[in-house]
């Protein structure tokens, strides 16, 4: 099983350090897990991503290996009447010159097509843009719409997949590769657009290169994905780079000459890094324009040296353009550390989140929903995965409008029935 990346050659290296810091059991609130599919292996195992819904509840996601070629698949899960739920595999990845290795979710086109990446794989072994288009037969067809082949071109989407814009075009990341060699001979990663073409092709076309000999103060590796706001800006975030190395939050705007990159924020520019540091999951927007995510590091002072502890953030404009940070919560300690997905919104406002406490592997998550009060934002586990060994959820959330949650969990593949689930949280009462 690959293991999230922690690439840190710019300002130093952090070191990963055990936290000691016990987590009172006492804030799990009322809610009921439910394990809806376990991997077996065959079907799929480690799923990293978030899930999504089709028009008749059905869910759709992917898993980073298992399948057929043991390179990964992506499945589908459709509820029973008895209320179980049956999973079908829909692609099983069989590695160059097809993908391998999705870490990302889907989406849905306009033409009910499914369309995600490969972290791996494809003509040049270095990542790949597909498409899944359900046939006249009733089974799925997939094809591969772009290759990444590596500097100048990108190289790895990690964990980020893709979107649409109105036109049809599809945006979206990748961790490495474009022109600059500041981050070595991978390159500091990119954001692309692919344009279809009439003839069923698609062409590739790098928006921004990270890092172009600016000491990376305009950040470097992106690990999410972007996202658009009403006037067809990107937001998106990368990993590291900055004035302090710890990653920034980004917009990328049209102008005559292209896209102009700014930076919104610079994480860890406060006293021991309190506001956060190395956001490796992507931002979540409410109708207001704030921007919402996470960051792996930083938050706490007992977190320097490279603990794992993390924050939730929101950005807000003020009205010189310029953006204000403020932290809504800060992980303390062992269990309750490490986000690596972003979050969610409901229509009240809240946000769900999960962490996945990957500082040492030791099978400990939650799942967890902030609530904006007066003054401060509550914080509440709705579930700790403590009696599940060995689960991990490094996804998103998914809410539907009962309220209930679902997600993913992966595994660490050591034995029967332990290749990850997908989970169901209903929150009794929804509040």
């Amino acid at each position: 099983m690959r293991q999230k990346k922690f690439w840190f050659a710019l300002n130093g290296i952090l070191a990963l350090v055990a936290l000691a810091v016990m987590w009172p059991m006492g804030a799990v609130a009322s809610s009921q897990y439910k394990v809806l599919h376990r991997f077996t292996g065959n079907d799929g195992a480690n799923p990293y991503a978030g899930l999504i819904f089709d028009a008749g509840g059905s869910l759709y996601g992917t898993t980073a290996i298992g399948g057929k070629n043991n390179e990964g698949t992506v499945f589908k899960l459709t509820q029973n009447s008895d209320g179980t739920w049956k999973e079908s595999v829909l692609h099983s990845f069989a590695g160059p010159p097809d993908g391998e290795n999705p870490y990302s979710g889907l989406i849905f086109g306009s033409d009910g097509s499914l369309y995600g990446t490969t972290a791996t794989g494809g003509q040049y072994g270095k990542g790949t843009v597909f498409k899944l288009t359900l046939t006249q037969h009733g089974t799925w067809k997939e094809s591969v719409l772009h290759s990444f082949a590596g500097p100048p071109d990108g190289l790895d989407p990690d964990t980020a997949g893709v979107i649409f814009d109105p036109a049809g075009n599809l945006y979206g990341t990748t961790a490495y590769g474009g022109t600059t060699s500041d981050c070595g001979s991978l390159g500091c990663g990119v954001v692309f657009r692919l344009t279809p073409n009439t003839d069923g092709s698609w062409t590739e076309n790098v928006l921004y290169n990270f890092c172009p000999a600016t000491g990376c103060l305009d950040g470097a590796s992106p690990s999410a994905g972007v996202i658009f706001d009403l006037s067809g800006n990107l937001y998106g975030t990368t990993s590291v780079g900055g004035p302090s190395g710890a990653g920034i939050a980004f917009k990328l705007a049209r102008s005559k000459r292209g896209w102009t990159e700014s930076v919104l924020y610079s994480f860890c520019s406060l006293k021991d890094c309190t506001d956060g540091s190395h956001p490796y999951a992507g931002l979540s927007s409410d109708l207001s324009g704030n921007l919402y995510g996470t960051t792996l590091f930083g938050g706490s002072p007992t977190c320097l040296n490279g603990g794992v502890c993390g924050v939730v953030f929101r950005l807000t404009p003020n009205s010189n353009g310029s953006w204000q940070e403020s932290v809504l919560h800060r992980f303390q300690g062992h269990p309750a550390i490490g986000p690596n997905a972003s979050v969610i919104l409901d229509k009240a406002g809240n946000l769900y989140g999960t962490t996945a406490n990957e500082v040492n592997y030791i099978g400990e998550g939650t799942v967890f929903k902030l609530t904006p009060q007066s003054s401060h934002w509550k914080y509440r586990v709705l579930h700790l995965f403590k009696s599940e060994p060995t689960l991990n959820p490094y996804s998103n959330l998914l809410i539907d409008n009962t309220g209930n949650l679902y997600g993913t969990a992966t595994s660490c593949a050591c034995g029967k029935n332990r290749y990850g689930v997908v989970f169901q949280i209903s929150q009794s009462p929804i509040r």
